[in-house]
């Protein structure tokens, strides 16, 4: 059941996330958009809720239990972003915005970018723990929960890895090709405010 449920709202995210854009930009109704994008952590309170009323009906924590707290910990971590860069293209696409920047390649640029991304894997890590933290107190003696404690050993591994990836953009910086200049990584503020104000 838990892993339908986390293919449910995976689905429903998508779903919304279209739906939202779809009236943000091609109804030209963005209140009826912010409102079903605002309806997407409601999928991971449905998760969340399902997962503890499985445990509390007697089911043996299990790595579909810790699968849910990551699914959950990866969508609060990183699901704005991922709204966020989804919201940019649809924005130039339909709405009249100039294209979204593209990420930096190279220099300190790309290591700060890094950086971003890797506090995202930061906050689905500490996400993560604390709900199967959460478990753990509250299946405590009822029941095993060595997967779900090495769940958390799993996430902190990921989590770690990943920043020495990250810290790798900073020690060994990418170098810009000859002649390539280092390009900006984000829109000058004046731009976009003037970019925000085309949006409907």
């Amino acid at each position: 059941m838990i892993v339908t449920m986390i293919v449910v709202c995976e689905v429903g995210f998508w779903v919304l996330l279209a739906a939202g854009l779809g009236a943000r930009y091609l109804l030209r109704r963005p209140r009826l958009g912010a409102a079903l994008l605002l309806c997407e952590p409601l999928l991971e309170v449905l998760l969340l809720v399902v997962s503890a009323i499985d445990l509390r009906n007697g089911a043996e924590p299990s790595w579909r239990h810790g699968l849910a707290a990551i699914y959950i910990g990866y969508t609060v971590g990183h699901g704005h972003r991922t709204v966020k860069w989804l919201d940019g293209h649809a924005a130039h696409r339909f709405g009249g915005a100039p294209p979204p920047p593209k990420p930096p390649r190279h220099g300190m640029a790309r290591a700060r970018h890094e950086g971003r991304i890797w506090f995202g894997t930061l906050v689905a890590g500490s996400v993560a723990s604390a709900l199967l933290l959460a478990a753990v107190w509250y299946v405590g003696d009822a029941g095993d929960t060595a997967r779900l404690e090495a769940s958390i050993g799993g996430v902190w591994r990921a989590v770690g890895i990943h920043g020495l990836i990250a810290l790798s953009y900073t020690v060994w910086p990418k170098k810009a090709p000859a002649g390539e200049p280092e390009k900006p990584s984000a829109l000058p503020a004046r731009d976009q405010k003037h970019a925000t104000e085309r949006l409907p």
